[in-house]
């Protein structure tokens, strides 16, 4: 079946708007005009987990691919809204310069700041205002539920410290990691995995917190350690395959031995593990 729509050599967020109108319209596509919100809210995450892999992997090619995919998600969500009568495309484009807008008046009004610092510190001031946050607790508050948790962790805490509540230094928030690893420890003593599965929270809580200290990104850092023991997982799968040593009948003294010989021959891409 043709429809109304003028082929062109190179296309606009306009002709993008057209598309997803075609795809979702009455004589569209049955699978497009069968979605919802929630049965594509995955599609969002996913698309935007491939956008910041081109970027890690510095893949400029790959990034453009991927940011049409995210831009995509944006406009059927909103096709979705305008369908509704809620909103529409232009209205989130519209929001959106509204906010970098007010939130800029150094560039945009007559608000001096000079500094990086100076500028986030207004940024955060006017977020609050807009948002009608009055305590601090009302940030914390505001931090997305669906954020990975070790994510969550980080920024909670960061807000947390603008308070005021926060340790004088690392060497503090690192007292406290070690008081939640014995705690933690005390649980598994008494066979309470209640109050281990809160401590073990509690954990990873503080975990995230000492990398505030460090100023390193949590989830970044996790994330290069998965990549660490997955390398470090297939040199030892190829030791005990070189040697024979079943893995499944092997005892726990034989794979933390060839764990520790994987360990010292895996050469990490980072130098600093």
């Amino acid at each position: 079946m043709s429809v109304d729509f003028a082929f062109k050599e190179t296309y606009s967020i306009e002709d993008l708007l057209a598309i997803m109108r075609i795809l979702r319209g009455e004589n569209g596509c049955p699978w497009d005009r069968e979605q919802t919100h929630q049965s594509i809210r995955n599609n969002f995450i996913e698309e935007t987990y491939e956008a910041v892999e081109a970027i890690d992997n510095s893949d400029p090619v790959l990034l453009e691919e991927e940011l049409g995919d995210v831009l995509l998600q944006v406009v059927y969500h909103a096709e979705m809204e305008r369908e509704a009568g809620r909103f529409s495309f232009e209205d989130v484009a519209d929001g959106i310069c509204q906010k970098l807008i007010q939130r800029h008046p150094h560039i945009f009004g007559d608000v001096v700041a000079g500094t990086t610092d100076e500028v986030l510190d207004n940024w955060d001031e006017i977020k609050k205002k807009t948002k009608g946050q009055t305590t601090y607790t009302d940030t914390l508050k505001s931090v997305p539920k669906v954020f990975p948790s070790l994510m969550r962790a980080a920024k909670v805490q960061k807000r947390a410290a603008k308070s005021g509540f926060a340790y004088p230094d690392g060497n503090w928030a690192m007292e406290a990691l070690s008081s939640e690893v014995e705690e933690l420890r005390e649980a598994l003593r008494q066979n309470d995995l209640s109050a281990a599965s809160e401590e073990l929270g509690d954990l990873l809580l503080s975990a995230a917190n000492l990398s505030r200290y460090l100023d390193v990104d949590a989830e970044e850092c996790l994330g290069t350690s998965c990549d660490k023991f997955i390398s470090r997982f297939e040199r030892l799968e190829e030791l005990a395959a070189s040697r024979k040593v079943d893995m499944k009948k092997a005892s726990p003294q034989e794979i933390i031995a060839l764990w520790e010989e994987a360990k010292r021959q895996h050469k990490s891409p980072n130098p600093s593990i």
